[in-house]
């Protein structure tokens, strides 16, 4: 039964007591060496300090670049557009059937097509495998 689990003798372990002594190996100074910042209460270093030399983090480059332009642009597989039963499709009935999200302005429609049906395009890029399969 659940209630009458027991640990282990061995996975039990007392707390450590600091400051009792020099005989307990952790007395005077607690194991904290001698004075400096982390010997003292309250005494943290910030991730990536370096002791107020130039950070890793500040000396190497940035990198990458992210259009604005591009942030709503969605790339969409002409084989998707399977699932829509009308053959006029435009940005508002992509986002109805959920194969866009709702911040998506601009819609590309990319290959390769393999499935027949024909669809009409309406105010949606393609790419030319695709505009050559539609028309």
């Amino acid at each position: 039964m659940l209630n009458e689990i027991k640990l282990k003798k061995e996975s039990k372990h007392s707390k450590k007591r600091v400051g009792r002594g020099i005989a307990s190996g952790t007395g005077k100074t607690c194991g904290r060496g001698h004075k400096g910042q982390k010997s003292r209460t309250g005494g943290k270093v910030q991730v990536g300090f370096e002791g107020g030399q130039m950070p890793l983090q500040r000396r190497l480059p940035k990198v990458g670049f992210t259009s604005k332009k591009n942030i709503n642009t969605v790339e969409l597989k002409y084989d998707y557009l399977e699932k829509i039963t009308e053959t006029d499709i435009t940005i508002d009935l992509l986002k109805k059937y959920k194969l866009v999200k709702n911040k998506a302005t601009k819609v590309k429609v990319i290959g390769p097509v393999n499935i027949t049906t024909k669809k009409k395009l309406i105010d949606i890029d393609a790419t030319k495998s695709v505009m050559e399969f539609i028309k």
